[in-house]
């Protein structure tokens, strides 16, 4: 069986002439860019390359990364615009009320007073205190729900179905 890779970051840009790339993380685990971390990068053939990070800062709001054995602009520069991934196998466990995005997106979203399907999630924003779910609706408007206790009722993953107690103005 084929294994499955997980977007950790995007790589928007390279960073300074040794091969430094400069990545907008889209995960809520700081420690997947640590040195000595192994992550992958597919090229546009869709070939996935292994690199090892031995060197990471923040800067300005971006993760700056640096690869083990890369030491030009040229040997990343391929890699713009493309997706950081971790193998499914480097996940760590999570605590109960915990998800990683990929278990989210694509749930179904229910009303528990009516039972009523409200959507798909599509994407997950992360502003700030609380992650915000993009839903799209069976008619193509998008609505969104942020992931707290009071909106968010049920979560359950494996049946890809989550219920919500929608508040007032929150669907309209």
């Amino acid at each position: 069986m084929k294994e499955e890779f997980y977007n950790i970051g995007k790589i928007v840009n390279t960073h300074g002439i040794r091969g430094d790339v400069k990545v907008l993380r889209i995960t809520d685990f700081s420690q997947r860019f640590a040195v000595g971390e192994k992550v992958y990068v597919q090229d546009s053939k869709g070939q996935l390359h292994a690199f090892v990070i031995d060197e990471h800062r923040v800067h300005k709001g971006f993760d700056l990364l640096h690869f083990e054995g890369v030491n030009n602009i040229n040997d990343v520069e391929q890699f713009k615009g493309n997706y950081i991934k971790i193998a499914a196998s480097q996940q760590t466990a999570l605590e109960e009320g915990e998800y990683y995005y990929h278990e989210i997106i694509g749930c179904e979203v229910f009303r528990i007073d009516s039972g009523e399907k409200i959507g798909i999630i599509t994407e997950i924003l992360s502003p700030g205190a609380n992650d915000v779910w993009v839903v799209k609706q069976p008619r193509g408007k998008e609505i969104l729900i942020p992931y707290i206790d009071d909106i968010v009722k049920q979560v359950n993953p494996g049946d890809k179905k989550v219920i919500i107690e929608p508040m007032e103005g929150l669907l309209d």
